[in-house]
């Protein structure tokens, strides 16, 4: 259902000129950019500030390097092999399970070592990084998501993201991957997005390709009950990235572990806007709210701030039923 322009105004909505104007270009500095657009540099940052983040297992910067990638990964029963300049998912491989037949992705699919090596050399030569520049792969431990949130996603880890103003946590969602994304958690691709009241980290509205969503297409299992374990701890350390980078204006993508917890899984200076969409309603308000508390308020005063004042009060056991916003 399309919506008229005095409707997005009325609901709050911000659109990307206004986000890019208003506040990506306020509060991010460009030279700050390179911290959160390189996973590497991410990585290690949050090593450096205490924030939890999925074990780095080596990272491969030359085409000399791949051959010892076996080595490498050798003992692992998963991991993960990313672009380090990587975007919106791409050049991301998921091993689930090794055995003697081979590298197994969620899918099922089995991959030699050689699949993999041209996979890591693909990686290097700039074929998933922002403007094709020379890359580095990284290899990561597998994320062993918690088995509560197994029903909601399909062949890959849900994931958290949480817009994070000046320090304050001001709207979240969770991306569940669908057949329809491959596996992947990206709302273009296909993935469904639920709007997470910040008070309890509960669904409150769930939509896939800009239409309301009321379960998982491919699980079936509804999306109501979603609850985000260990939410205000995972609030907390979303919130401390604005410390961690300076950046003002910050998406945060985080998972939880059902070992180590809640983890940082990447950065995005420039997060994009499907958000609101997610949660049927507008960025605007709390951005304003925001503006004017003041600075210097440590983590724990900025996330009950916006827990107390961001609560989605009464839309806890069903999910919301107004339409879907059209993109904005």
């Amino acid at each position: 259902m399309w919506v008229r322009p005095s409707q997005l105004k009325q609901r709050g909505i911000i659109g990307m000129n206004r986000r890019n104007i208003r506040y990506i270009g306020r509060y991010n500095s460009r030279k700050l950019y390179p911290l959160v657009d390189d996973k590497l540099k991410t990585k290690l940052l949050a090593e450096k500030h205490g924030i939890t983040s999925p074990a780095l297992i080596g990272t491969v910067s030359t085409q000399f390097e791949v051959k010892g990638l076996g080595d490498m990964i050798a003992g692992h029963d998963g991991f993960a092999i990313k672009p380090a300049k990587g975007s919106g998912g791409k050049g991301i491989l998921v091993i689930e399970r090794v055995d003697q037949d081979g590298y197994h992705k969620p899918s099922g699919a089995r991959l030699s070592l050689e699949d993999l090596h041209r996979h890591v050399s693909n990686i290097l030569s700039g074929l998933y990084s922002l403007g094709g520049a020379a890359d580095v792969a990284m290899v990561e431990a597998l994320i062993n998501f918690d088995e509560k949130l197994s029903e909601y996603t399909y062949e890959g880890v849900p994931d958290i993201r949480v817009i994070i103003f000046r320090g304050y946590p001001v709207m979240a969602m969770m991306r569940l991957s669908t057949a329809a994304s491959d596996g992947k958690a990206n709302l273009h691709q296909g993935a469904v997005g639920v709007g997470l009241d910040i008070a309890t980290g509960t669904a409150v509205r769930g939509v896939q390709f800009d239409r309301s969503r009321h379960d998982h297409p491919d699980t079936g299992h509804e999306l109501a009950s979603l609850r985000i374990p260990d939410w205000t701890n995972l609030l907390m350390l979303a919130a401390g990235c604005y410390e961690m980078t300076g950046l003002g204006y910050l998406g945060t993508d985080m998972v939880i572990d059902r070992h180590r917890g809640p983890m940082l899984l990447e950065l995005n200076a420039r997060p994009g806007l499907a958000i609101q969409m997610a949660n049927g309603e507008g960025l605007r308000r709390r951005l304003d709210l925001v503006e004017k508390q003041p600075h210097g308020l440590d983590v724990e005063k900025r996330v009950a701030f916006s827990q107390h004042h961001f609560a989605r009060r009464g839309e806890l056991r069903t999910l919301d039923e107004q339409p879907a916003l059209a993109a904005t």
